[in-house]
């Protein structure tokens, strides 16, 4: 597969969604490589090549926009040329089609509930492993536009709008996640948060190391050659601008303080239940802040959950936290759930607390990601804990 394909000078199709005006425009733009590269990554994904159809692909995406309330980015990928069946309330006659839209409606609602058995529904269906990829990272990434347009649109004093989900329960209504001890690769599970390293393997096959092309090696260039970067590399394109997006994000010095955007990434993996991403991000906050206690705290609240698995309050996140991680950890939290629950008062604590509208738009930024990255690590794959160090 080729690289992403070009994309218009200036392009921002999440700035322009969220109807961006100053000052949050200017404060957003102090990290242009944050929306270049969010706009490379949604390039990739539409409009670069792919084993499943654009308008299939934009119709998922749509789909999985209206479980998030968010009816621009249905109407953008609407006139993007999106498959129209597909945003419906009906399953679709198509059995390929009715496996895809089943697996986005899960992922997108409750990716915790997610299990190989799912991803072996897709295989059955006739979807190949490159395709379950793109499905995943459809749904995936249009978790984390909406919460990039409705977190921008909250800076700028607009709570979210009551819209209308699909009238159908996913397929994750009733389950419960899975508490087995045992990875699918038979290594132990972790069932807890911890803030200790942890694996990951997938339940479908990545490329395999010595078959990695030069164009998929680059596309996860500065990260570990495991699993899960090898799987995603399927779709280099996409791939590609994710990474770097991830860069753009975490690994720069301008906005909110490095150690706050990983607390952000942990709270947001708390609400989505992704005890892989909270292990990382929990532990790289506590190392930058040099507060383990308080990031132990956050790991050990138990969220009450309802029968899609989504928290029925947020709040607790912020628990015994002093009062600015408070502020941060119980946006963030609210910004993760589906739909956006995040409001215009959490902002303004945010910024009697001292948060300048570059770190706002850092926040925002930081949380929109982990929505993306939690669906993956969650519909496609689970933890483990690593063999010990030799002695």
């Amino acid at each position: 597969m080729s690289s992403t394909p070009d994309i218009a000078p200036g392009a921002d199709t999440i700035g322009r969604l969220a109807g961006l005006a100053e000052p949050i425009a200017s404060a957003r733009a102090g990290k242009p490589l944050v929306i270049q590269r969010a706009e490379e990554a949604g390039t990739a994904l539409f409009d670069g090549p792919a084993p499943v159809a654009a308008p299939v692909r934009r119709g998922l995406a749509a789909l999985a926009a209206r479980w998030h309330g968010v009816d621009e980015l249905v109407d953008h990928h609407a006139a993007s040329g999106a498959d129209p069946t597909l945003r419906r309330d009906e399953l679709p006659d198509d059995p390929a089609l009715r496996a895809a839209v089943a697996h986005v409606d899960l992922i997108t609602v409750s990716p915790a509930l997610a299990g190989r058995a799912d991803l072996n529904l897709l295989v059955k269906a006739g979807w190949s492993t490159d395709a379950i990829v793109t499905i995943s990272q459809t749904a995936a990434f249009t978790a984390f536009q909406a919460r990039a347009i409705q977190g921008l649109r909250l800076l700028q004093g607009q709570a979210p709008a009551a819209a209308a989900s699909p009238a159908r329960h996913t397929p994750g209504r009733g389950r419960r996640k899975s508490a087995a001890p045992t990875a699918s690769n038979g290594r132990p599970r972790p069932v807890e948060y911890t803030r200790e390293l942890l694996s990951w393997t997938a339940w479908v096959p990545p490329v395999p190391t010595d078959e990695l092309t030069a164009e998929q090696e680059a596309a996860f260039q500065g990260k570990t050659n495991g699993e899960y970067f090898r799987l995603l590399s399927r779709l280099p394109g996409v791939l590609a601008a994710r990474t770097a997006l991830d860069a753009a994000i975490f690994a720069t010095r301008e906005g909110l303080p490095r150690a706050e955007r990983e607390l952000a990434a942990a709270a947001t993996s708390k609400v989505t239940d992704c005890v892989y991403c909270a292990s990382v991000h929990a532990r790289k906050s506590a190392q930058l802040a040099k507060r383990p206690a308080d990031v132990d705290r956050l790991l050990s609240v138990a969220l009450e959950r309802d029968a899609d698995w989504l928290p029925k309050d947020t709040a607790p996140l912020g628990a015994g936290q002093d009062s600015r991680w408070s502020a941060i950890v119980e946006f963030a939290g609210a910004l993760a759930t589906t739909p956006v629950s995040a409001t215009t008062a959490q902002v303004e604590r945010l910024r009697a607390e001292g948060l300048t509208d570059a770190e706002l738009t850092d926040l925002v930024a930081a949380t929109a990601f982990f929505a993306w990255a939690n669906r993956l690590m969650l519909s496609l794959g689970d933890p483990y804990w690593p063999a010990p160090a030799p002695a």
